[in-house]
């Protein structure tokens, strides 16, 4: 069948490169998209990077898998967009939106009635994620986060969708898949698995990471996840997977209480346990201290490195393994 999305046609056995308008209200915006409609039936599989600012990896990667992979490659549809919240990665370099100061992977799958993000949100899901057979979403640590390469998913009630989940995840090839205990909240995955669509986060590097290693280990990352769906045979020079995937869940996560300068005594990779103080909060302006504490037990996948926080400012999240 005809892969149309918008304005762009790719038929079967086609690449098609392009862009589409999102009106946000305030400003329209330009989506870069290209559609590989396979030679052979098989899923439909969307694949979004650029979801934050300051997040390069997945917008490195998803571009390079653009550039090689080739309709007579693929069974199915692959719909890839490098840059799915372009006034985030070109205005701004951290999660929220420069337009209204929104993260958009809480407002999934947004309002069109909404303010800019929402309505970015609400658009992605009309053109791209709705009728999907599988959706990914890529991201990584931006330039203010330290954090451990994981896959994320969630549990829903549905255990049909749920078996696809872990199975995508699994299929990464990352030691450290995480689980969600809900799809309830406004993240991207969440609101797909609501629809029914079987969807997964992935996370690869850290610091504004734009390093040609990283990107590949996400690349072949990808290979892994396509192959898995069927979309492709298994690439002759993918490496074989070295760890075992094993399943985490999520245990907590640490806001700032207070707006003020962040100083760490336990980072990314620490293993701490609740009521344990990982960081303190000075007012640059009297010198007073907010201690921070853990609020669960486990390891810390990620951390705030910036120096300047707000309160609900994202300082840490703790997951620990589940066997």
């Amino acid at each position: 069948m005809t892969l149309t999305i918008g304005a762009l046609r790719a038929e079967p056995g086609r690449k098609t490169r392009g862009s589409l308008p999102a009106d946000l209200g305030t400003t329209t915006v330009e989506v870069p998209l290209i559609l590989v409609n396979g030679s052979r039936p098989g899923p439909r599989v969307v694949i979004t990077g650029g979801v934050h600012g300051g997040e390069f990896i997945p917008v490195d990667a998803t571009t390079r898998l653009a550039g090689l992979l080739e309709p007579d490659d693929v069974a199915g549809q692959v719909v890839i967009c490098p840059v799915a919240n372009p006034p985030a990665v070109y205005g701004g370099r951290l999660n929220i939106s420069p337009l209204d100061g929104v993260n958009i992977n809480r407002v999934f799958p947004g309002d069109k009635d909404g303010g800019p993000t929402d309505r970015m949100a609400a658009w992605l899901f009309e053109h791209l994620i709705d009728g999907a057979d599988a959706y990914i979403d890529l991201h990584s640590g931006g330039i203010d986060q330290h954090l451990l390469d994981f896959v994320g998913y969630r549990l829903t009630s549905d255990d049909e969708l749920n078996a696809k989940n872990r199975g995508m995840a699994h299929a990464v090839g990352y030691e450290r898949v995480i689980f969600g205990t809900s799809a309830a909240d406004g993240n991207s995955h969440a609101a797909a698995n609501r629809q029914g669509i079987p969807a997964i986060l992935v996370e690869t590097g850290q610091l504004g990471d734009r390093d040609p290693a990283t990107v590949n280990r996400l690349l072949d990352a990808l290979y892994r996840i396509l192959h898995h769906l069927g979309v492709i045979e298994a690439p002759q020079h993918l490496a074989p997977v070295t760890v075992q995937p094993r399943d985490w869940i999520w245990t907590g996560e640490v806001e700032s209480p207070a707006a003020g300068l962040w100083y760490p005594d336990a980072v990314t990779g620490d293993e701490v346990t609740e009521g344990q103080t990982i960081g303190r909060i000075i007012d640059p302006v009297d010198g007073a201290e907010h201690k921070v504490a853990a609020v669960s037990t486990g390891k810390i996948i990620y951390n705030m490195n910036g120096l300047t926080v707000r309160p609900g400012t994202h300082l840490a999240a703790i997951a620990a393994p589940h066997d």
